[in-house]
């Protein structure tokens, strides 16, 4: 009984995806029969409106009081719109990516992109050294990657894939089309990884995710767990870590930026340290997100916290 209950309930799960996808994919070839423009600003609006309605809105509006509780209501409420705005534009970006990247380092008429930092993607390309370009779930993120190609930068993008396997494969096809080599956050990955690090490669890490089981840190000032996977990999090929960010602009616009690369803090054998490292990264994509909060996914539930606590085992009794 207990195995047809759950195939039953597999199966419906799978029936939900399905559906979801099937909407959800539908919304989007209407989108593409729009101007570029249009398409993204009928997603924002509508986005800002049925966003609220939502079970993850109160988890973003609670998240934003707590990581701000100088502001009032009415921007904590403009951050929660704005962010709304953002997600489904990066959505609806998805089918006009070969649209909206124009950026040629070449080109004297600026276009959609910008970047900023172009020695560092210049130099990253040149070098033969193991490197990890890290970054957040910011603006549209998915425009780095396409940005280092733009440079001569082969880059393998670590990414988690949706659960909806549908969706999933969707976006997998489309990031595969213009964004070259991806790996999915599955078993495996971070031996995958090792490799193209052992060769001397470039891989691209996102950092702002909660992580089971992850490293202690704090965001905002409230405790969270982080991926320990980027300090141990910094730590075991002593790689150079840069810190990249995608910001949104007005009028469908990008600003690619790359910072110079970061100073790990070390122990005193001069190796990387794993918590001081993933500390960090914490703090460079908050300093992101305080710069342009409405840019970021608030409804994530970062500081969800996993329970560590294990059940005593009960001592045998003794002998009598």
């Amino acid at each position: 009984m207990k195995a047809l209950v759950y195939r039953l309930t597999q199966a419906l799960k799978q029936a939900n995806y399905w559906l979801t996808a099937k909407v959800a994919l539908s919304v989007l070839r209407l989108l593409r029969l729009l101007p570029t423009d249009k398409a993204l600003e009928f997603a924002d609006r509508a986005a800002r409106r049925i966003g609220p309605w939502f079970g993850r809105h109160r988890v973003a509006l609670d998240n934003l009081r707590k990581a701000y509780p100088e502001k009032s209501e009415a921007d904590i409420q403009a951050i929660a719109s704005d962010m709304w705005g953002n997600m489904a534009r990066l959505g609806a970006e998805y089918i006009f990516l070969d649209q909206l990247f124009d950026y040629d380092p070449q080109a004297e008429t600026p276009g959609r992109v910008e970047v900023r930092g172009e020695r560092m993607f210049e130099r990253i390309a040149a070098e033969a050294r193991p490197t990890i370009i890290f970054t957040g779930h910011l603006g549209n993120f998915e425009l780095l990657p396409i940005g280092g190609a733009a440079y001569g930068m082969k880059v393998t993008a670590l990414f988690r894939p949706p659960n909806n396997p549908y969706i999933a494969d969707y976006i997998l096809s489309t990031r595969r089309s213009s964004m070259g080599e991806l790996l999915a956050s599955r078993s495996g990955a971070a031996f995958a990884l090792a490799r193209i690090l052992e060769a001397n490669g470039t891989i691209g890490v996102l950092v702002d995710q909660k992580f089971r089981y992850g490293i202690r840190t704090q965001f905002f000032g409230r405790e969270c767990e982080t991926s320990p996977l980027l300090p141990k990999l910094a730590r075991q090929y002593d790689c150079d870590v840069y810190p990249a960010r995608c910001v949104r602009l007005p009028g469908n616009r990008f600003r690619l930026e790359i910072e110079e690369k970061i100073e790990l803090p070390r122990d005193a054998e001069g190796r990387v340290e794993v918590t001081a490292t993933a500390q960090l990264l914490n703090d460079v994509v908050e300093r992101w997100v305080r710069e342009d909060p409405g840019q970021w996914m608030w409804f994530h539930k970062r500081w969800g916290l996993s329970k560590r606590e294990r059940r005593r085992r009960k001592k045998p009794k003794a002998n009598a």
